[in-house]
């Protein structure tokens, strides 16, 4: 597998990856309200993350 093809993959993982722990983040934000702000700030975090991420793989092209 070449490099591009390699960093696609990736992207692709990383986006799910980072949307489940910011919908875990949130669903813990809904038991733990002493942390419930921090939680959903690292939620917020993710989400950017991956909006960064779908930018880059944009700029590669979907497969």
């Amino acid at each position: 597998m070449e490099d591009r093809e390699k960093i696609r993959v990736l992207l692709s993982h990383w986006i799910e990856h980072n949307a489940e722990h910011a919908r875990e983040f949130l669903k813990w934000a809904e038991k733990a309200s002493e942390v419930a702000e921090e939680l959903r700030r690292a939620a917020q975090y993710m989400e950017e993350a991956g909006r960064a991420l779908e930018a880059a793989l944009g700029k590669l092209g979907r497969r």
